[in-house]
């Protein structure tokens, strides 16, 4: 048994493959996850897991550059983007529209579903070097 760190494999398994670039999003319950992307489906119950625990294990092994976040993020849920600003620190973050990260969710390795209920409680993390 894994001692300690994600001890969901999927998620690890995924994070432990990543490349320099690569992305690999966090959303919300209702956020449609296209088809050819890796699903990994970790919501039980309305807010289990939150949307920001599921952030903070992530970013826990994750090195990543950048994020991508909806632009509505910032008006509609503002609390959840102090709290997405919290965590990533100073990592750029990159505004686009909620269509054009809903077509982005094509290119990531995963989308990893969440309970949370939040509007706009979604992200794209891109994956930076540890050297």
């Amino acid at each position: 048994m894994k001692k300690i760190g994600m001890l969901n494999s999927n998620i690890s398994s995924i994070i432990s493959q990543m490349g320099h670039t690569e992305t690999l999003a966090i959303g919300d319950c209702g956020l449609p996850i296209p088809k050819e992307t890796e699903r990994i489906d970790i919501a039980l119950i309305k807010d289990v897991p939150t949307f920001i625990q599921t952030l903070k294990v992530v970013l826990q092994e994750l090195q990543i550059e950048e994020v991508e976040i909806a632009k509505e993020t910032v008006d509609v849920s503002p609390k959840l983007y102090e709290e997405i600003k919290n965590e990533i620190g100073d990592v750029k973050i990159t505004f686009i529209t909620h269509e054009e990260l809903k077509v982005k969710l094509k290119e990531c390795k995963a989308v990893i579903r969440t309970g949370e209920q939040t509007p706009y409680a979604n992200i794209i993390l891109k994956s930076g070097v540890i050297f």
